[in-house]
């Protein structure tokens, strides 16, 4: 069965103590860092690009899970590999050719993820799972932290366990204490928290708790 795996999202993160974050959040028990990659045309924020990611890495050895959501994906993947990304996951809203992008992220060396929004319908990225190293599922609009969990979403989760029963299943958006249960239960195996990890009076407690409850319905 899949790995449970915590992936805090540094949009919640301090940005200008990116380092010590980092390196905080890792002690906490962290699995992975979500580097949360925006460029104002996709979506209407922007956040941080490749030289960013290359200085991180200068200041952690953690696994830097870098979801891309940006358009033109392909233009991005050298950058983001040569400034040590270990993991690039596009948007499949974003790309004409969605086969022939994750050959081009593996050929890197990186992994490659592909992600849905939420008003995508499963079926759309079913015939990519299986070359995929990785599916996310939106549980709110890509774009900005904070946001209300999309309990609606977590069908897709579902069908997607099922027929992938060792597949990297990631959610990502409202994920708390009191919404986690809903997405393991679901059959989601990586869990991105911002908000509910970097705010914590005891991250680790919470990284912990995530944890938990994915071992609870996914790793049985």
């Amino acid at each position: 069965m899949p790995t449970p795996k915590i992936s805090p999202s540094m949009l919640s993160s301090d940005f200008a103590q990116l380092g010590a974050e980092a390196a905080r959040i890792c002690s906490c028990g962290a699995d992975a860092l979500h580097m949360d990659v925006m460029d104002g045309h996709f979506v209407p924020n922007i956040t941080l690009g490749a030289p960013i990611i290359k200085s991180l890495r200068h200041h952690t050895g953690a696994f830097l899970d870098c979801h891309m959501m940006v358009s033109d994906p392909e233009k991005w993947v050298d950058d983001f590999a040569e400034a040590g990304a270990n993991l690039y996951c596009f948007h499949l809203e974003a790309t004409r050719d969605a086969a022939a992008l994750i050959q081009q992220i593996k050929a890197t060396g990186m992994k490659a993820g592909v992600a849905i929004k939420p008003k995508t319908p499963v079926d759309a990225v079913l015939p990519y799972a299986a070359l995929a190293d990785m599916v996310l599922v939106m549980t709110v609009e890509p774009g900005f932290g904070g946001q209300k969990f999309m309990p609606e979403c977590l069908p897709k989760v579902r069908v997607l366990r099922e027929r992938y029963p060792d597949l990297d299943i990631q959610v990502d958006g409202g994920l708390a204490l009191d919404t986690v249960d809903a997405a393991t239960e679901a059959g989601a195996n990586i869990i991105v928290a911002g908000t509910a990890v970097f705010k914590a009076d005891d991250p680790k407690h919470v990284i912990e708790t995530l944890r938990d409850s994915v071992k609870k319905h996914v790793d049985q």
